[in-house]
């Protein structure tokens, strides 16, 4: 069969597949799960959306310092631990300069000594790494592995690029959502907070023949007395003035 019309049924039976692993995605982000889940689950689909990776992991930066987030076997972890104690590596590169790193472990001894002896250890013979931006707190690389026998070509990079572009515009939305419930949280708490206070407040008004400001500085000055936040000695005072013994 002619070479060519080979490689387009290649390409078109990836592109599917990537298409697929996509969907299945998508499927995740529906269900709004938390950022950590969400990517673990980033890390098993992309083994689904490029065909010869075997192993995948998502590295990201921490003030700086890199580590893994998720893998999806042990070795991932070694071969990027290696990486994160050398200072360097493909993983690394991906993160730091925003472009993909397609490479072969026989080819890398001499540029990067310690991944590549960490590879060969695992048994990887091949790494292809993007990068991944979400925002300013989660950014670093999605790196696959491959154990097969098989090196990554440019197909391979392009599907990758693909999906991490797509992932990351599906983690935006999480981080979004994310960022969203803990908004909320916060103004439920600060309501609840300025309740009691309120209530606290309404007691001592009552109980002392006071205005609201006088009140308001009773409160603060037990607060600093006793060294305990104003909600705090507010629901307190409620408590005690409320349930008399």
């Amino acid at each position: 069969m002619d070479e060519d019309l080979l490689y387009e049924r290649d390409a078109a039976r990836r592109v599917d597949e990537v298409t697929a692993a996509l969907d299945r995605l998508a499927d995740t982000f529906a269900e709004e799960e938390e950022l950590p889940v969400v990517l673990q689950r980033v890390c098993q689909q992309v083994i689904h959306a490029v065909p010869d990776a075997e192993i995948a992991s998502i590295t990201l930066l921490r003030d700086g310092a890199p580590y893994t987030a998720t893998a999806t076997g042990d070795s991932a972890y070694r071969v990027d631990q290696a990486q994160y104690d050398a200072g360097r590596g493909p993983c690394l590169e991906a993160a730091q300069t925003g472009e993909v790193q397609r490479v072969k472990v026989t080819d890398a001894a001499q540029r990067w000594p310690e991944f590549a002896t960490a590879a060969q250890e695992s048994a990887v013979v091949a790494s292809l790494s993007a990068p991944l931006f979400v925002d300013r707190q989660y950014r670093g690389s999605l790196n696959l592995y491959d154990t097969g026998g098989n090196s990554f070509g440019a197909l391979d990079a392009a599907l990758l690029d693909l999906y991490t572009a797509a992932a990351e515009a599906a983690l935006r939305s999480t981080r979004r959502h994310q960022a969203a419930r803990e908004t909320m949280g916060q103004l439920r708490a600060a309501l609840t907070s300025r309740a009691v206070i309120d209530q606290a407040k309404g007691i001592l008004m009552a109980l002392h023949c006071i205005p609201p400001d006088e009140a308001f500085k009773l409160l603060v000055k037990a607060s600093q007395e006793q060294n305990v936040k104003l909600h705090e000695v507010a629901h307190n005072f409620v408590i005690t003035a409320t349930n008399p013994r």
